[in-house]
C-alpha cells in the first residue's frame, strides 16, 4: 500500500505540472493529500532517529496528519476538485498513513504487532473489493448501496469518530514514546495504567476498522452472489 501511494502520489505531481504548465491552477486537494504524505515520512523518521525531547513533538504531528484528511475533503468540495482520482489517492494516503504507523509502533513495541496485520489484511481486502465495484464515475464510498453500509463506510460522523479514535491512539502511544526518558519519574509511578489506556485505544480502534470493512466486503459477497450455485448455462438442454 506504501508503493501504491507513492505511485499515486507521482502521478500527482505529474498531473499538477502539466496543469501548472498548461496556465491552470493546481488542484489544491490533491497537494494537501500529498502534503500528508510527506510529512509521514518525517514523523517515522522522528520515531526512529530524533532525540526523545524531539519525540514530543511526534504526538501533534499526527494529529494535524489526521487532520488534512478532513481539510483536503472539503477544499476538494469547496473548490469542485472532487475527482475518482482524487477520492482513490486520498485513500490510499490513508493507507499508507494508517498500516506504516501501526508498523512502526509495532516495531518499537508500543502496540502489539498483531494489530498491524489486521489493519494490514482488512486493508487489502476492502480496498480490493472496492476497485472490483466502482465504475469510472463513482467514488469510492459511493459503492455502498444499504443504508446500514452508507452511515458506517461513508457518512461524516462515523468517518470522523473513526478518525479521531486513531488520531488519539496514535498520538498517545507516540507520547508515550519519550516519556521514560523525559519524564522517568512519572514514568515509574504511571507507566502502566497509561499502557493500559493505549492498549484500550487500540482495541477500540480494531473494533472500528473491521465494523466499518464488514459491510463493504458483505455487500460485494451479496451482489456477486459468492455463496449462491450458479447455474450451468448448459442446464435445462
Amino acid at each position: 500500500m506504501l508503493y501504491y501511494a507513492v505511485v499515486t502520489a507521482t502521478s500527482a505531481l505529474r498531473n499538477e505540472g502539466r496543469r501548472a504548465a498548461g496556465g491552470e491552477e493546481p488542484a489544491m486537494a490533491n497537494l494537501i493529500t500529498l502534503t500528508r504524505l510527506n510529512l509521514l515520512f518525517v514523523l517515522v523518521a522522528s520515531a526512529y532517529w530524533a532525540p526523545p525531547a524531539v519525540q514530543l513533538a511526534n504526538a501533534p504531528l499526527i494529529i494535524v496528519i489526521i487532520a488534512l484528511d478532513g481539510v483536503d475533503g472539503y477544499v476538494a468540495r469547496r473548490r469542485g476538485e472532487t475527482s475518482r482520482f482524487g477520492s482513490i489517492f486520498d485513500i490510499a494516503v490513508d493507507r499508507a498513513v494508517e498500516n506504516v504507523l501501526w508498523i512502526v509502533l509495532g516495531n518499537l513495541g508500543l502496540v502489539p504487532i498483531w494489530v498491524a496485520i489486521v489493519f494490514i489484511v482488512r486493508g487489502a481486502i476492502v480496498d480490493t473489493v472496492r476497485h472490483a465495484r466502482m465504475d469510472a464515475s463513482a467514488s469510492a464510498f459511493a459503492i455502498m448501496r444499504s443504508r446500514l453500509g452508507r452511515w458506517l463506510v461513508a457518512s461524516r460522523m462515523v468517518r470522523g469518530a473513526y478518525g479521531g479514535v486513531k488520531a488519539l491512539t496514535f498520538a498517545f502511544a507516540l507520547l508515550l514514546q519519550p516519556l521514560p526518558q523525559v519524564a522517568p519519574e512519572t514514568w515509574a509511578a504511571a507507566g502502566a495504567p497509561l499502557q493500559a489506556v493505549t492498549l484500550l485505544l487500540v482495541g477500540l480502534s480494531v473494533a472500528l476498522c473491521l465494523l466499518r470493512g464488514m459491510p463493504v466486503v458483505a455487500e460485494f459477497i451479496i451482489a456477486e452472489r459468492v455463496f449462491t450455485p450458479k447455474r450451468s448455462a448448459l442446464a435445462g438442454g
